[in-house]
């Protein structure tokens, strides 16, 4: 920093394809810092240096910082500055705040240069200071891909390319850069290990009408998969030759499309100065938010596996709380992630499991780590949030259970409140080409009702084979532009946190269809995918409507109906238990 006259440095989580987890080599913020929460910001300056993350980690980043003078700033706390305002405060007009572009989205990057500029400081992109330091920096990923063949994918990529191109086209656009993993795999049909729990390769791709080329080093393609892209007419180049590439695009691409928020500066920076960008949601993101019935069918069969294995996960949980046996927060995870990996088709979990035990429930996405591992006990709530990656299907569910002998009223009314709102949304019918928060209020009804609310989305998409966290759409309380369509599959997962006491969810994943056409045009609804009782020791009936009523019983028939042929005996008359009517 001294020798290049920078005042102070940002380094971010993000990598630079905005991934929710980076790959080893590009955890740049965990490396420099200590802290290996999956978010935060680490800000250098020459006396002092920063850690912003929010509640999910304040302990975790607290004993992680211990002697490694970085201050802890605790997110959305009245007294913690932002880091734009931290920054205005600590550096003097002239100087400049320097960052890797390649880790900062372009529409992040425009925000903070704006609010510095203001101040009279400077923004410099281009320097990647982490990498000149970082010895022992671990190498690009280099796993293999997976090919997803028509039979699970349903959709060719010739026709995924030429459905990018006329998006493009309809913009004003000659071309379409691709630089979100998921977005990429799932043009190319290909997967791979490259992150954590998100099935993808690290590579790019340009689409264009002229020409479509995947960038992706060479060791990691097979000669089946290469063979394949060369009769689909993808061009393949090394994963470093990107950035040469787009700088040289002919005169002839007037304008490119891409998404401003997740496509990273260095990226912008690279286009010829007559090459203009048009922002927007990516074709191949909007594109592959909408599955087809190859895709959906896909879904069907991964839900079934999960159910299986939740299925038999609780009737091991019961087995060993009732023994006496130790069960913690974390034993228990790796419990269910085994249960799943002897599913057919599994590849990894989705996400880091979320195994919360009373109090820790209450901690929005919390993970339990071997600072915060709890036992779990007979006298509160056990809330997991878990989910799986599987061939043919991606999935998301949270049951939360009670682990006392009588869950008190309070958790019954509490536990019933949050899941009429999971109802709310599985019964809602709503005109096609409305946007997601629009029926937001069906999930908060109920907790409104109840002077209760919770501060996270109802609804994310999610991937087939891919990101568990997909876009674009959703459904909270906050404006989204996006328009729901038949095909998008999502979680539906209210919730209620008593902080210090317990948290509480209910999530399935949901389907949007047809469900009516009137007079009035074409009607939308939910179909729910999730296999899994739901505890209704937990359920306050007198709560209910007869129409909730019948679709919790509908439900469990259903749950029932689907898994018991793949159970054995005493796992068959454990479900049936779980699942009589109400």
């Amino acid at each position: 920093m001294k020798q290049r006259d920078i005042a102070a440095y940002i380094i971010p989580t993000t990598d630079p394809h905005m991934s929710e987890y980076p790959a080893d080599c590009w955890k740049y913020r965990e490396w420099i810092s200590g802290f290996t929460g999956s978010a935060g910001t680490v800000v250098i300056t020459a006396d002092k240096a920063g850690l912003w993350t929010d509640s999910r980690y304040f302990l975790q980043a607290a004993t992680q910082l211990e002697g490694t003078g970085i201050e802890l700033y605790r997110l959305m706390l009245p007294d913690t500055p932002s880091i734009s305002n931290f920054l205005i405060d600590n550096i003097r007009p002239g100087q400049t705040v320097a960052l890797n572009g390649e880790t900062y989205s372009i529409s992040d990057t425009r925000a903070l240069g704006e609010s510095l500029s203001a101040h009279g400081i400077k923004l410099d992109t281009a320097q990647s200071l982490i990498d000149m330091i970082w010895a022992d920096r671990p190498a690009l990923p280099d796993n293999k891909v997976m090919e997803m063949p028509l039979e699970t994918s349903g959709k060719s990529t010739p026709e995924k390319i030429d459905e990018i191109n006329a998006i493009a086209m309809r913009r004003g656009a000659q071309g379409t850069i691709l630089s979100a993993l998921d977005e990429v795999a799932w043009t190319f049909n290909i997967r791979s290990s490259d992150v954590a729990y998100n099935p993808v390769a690290v590579a790019y791709a340009f689409v264009s009408p002229a020409e479509t080329v995947l960038f992706i080093n060479p060791e990691k393609l097979t000669d089946r998969a290469s063979e394949r892209l060369r009769a689909d007419g993808v061009k393949t180049l090394p994963y470093n030759q990107f950035h040469d590439y787009l700088s040289k695009l002919p005169d002839s691409y007037r304008k490119v499309t891409l998404d401003c928020a997740h496509t990273n500066t260095g990226i912008r920076n690279a286009l010829p100065a007559g090459c203009a960008v048009v922002d927007g949601i990516s074709p191949a993101n909007h594109l592959k938010s909408i599955k087809n019935p190859t895709e959906i069918e896909g879904f069907r069969n991964a839900v079934t596996k999960d159910g299986i294995a939740m299925t038999r996960f609780y009737i091991w949980l019961e087995r060993m709380l009732a023994d006496g046996r130790r069960v913690t927060e974390l034993s228990a995870a790796a419990k269910l992630t085994g249960l799943r990996s002897a599913q057919p088709g599994y590849i990894m979990d989705s996400f880091a499991t979320i195994s919360s035990y009373g109090p820790h429930g209450a901690v929005v996405h919390y993970s339990p780590t071997p600072e915060t591992d709890t036992e779990l006990g007979r006298d509160s709530l056990y809330l997991l949030d878990s989910g799986a990656q599987y061939i043919d299907g991606t999935t998301d569910i949270t049951r939360t259970i009670a682990l006392c002998p009588e869950p008190t009223p309070q958790m019954k009314a509490d536990f019933t409140c949050a899941l009429k709102g999971t109802i709310g949304i599985a019964m809602c019918k709503f005109p096609a080409g409305i946007r997601g928060c629009l029926i937001d209020a069906f999930a908060r009804k109920a907790l409104w009702d109840a002077g209760i609310n919770y501060l996270h989305g109802t609804c994310h998409g999610i991937g087939h084979c891919l990101n568990v966290h997909e876009g674009p759409q959703s459904i909270r309380m906050e404006e989204n532009p996006v328009i729901l369509e038949a095909g998008m599959v999502m979680s539906d997962e209210p919730a209620m946190y008593r902080t210090g006491q317990y948290g509480i969810r209910t999530e399935n994943m949901v389907l949007i269809k047809e469900v009516d056409q009137t007079e009035y045009g074409k009607f939308l609804g939910f179909e729910t995918l999730t296999l899994c009782f739901i505890d209704t020791r937990l359920i306050d009936k007198s709560a209910l409507t007869q129409a909730e009523i019948e679709w919790i019983n509908r439900y469990h028939n259903h749950v029932f109906d689907s898994l018991s042929p793949h159970l054995t005996a005493e796992e068959h008359a454990w479900l049936r238990k779980k699942t009589e009517s109400i």
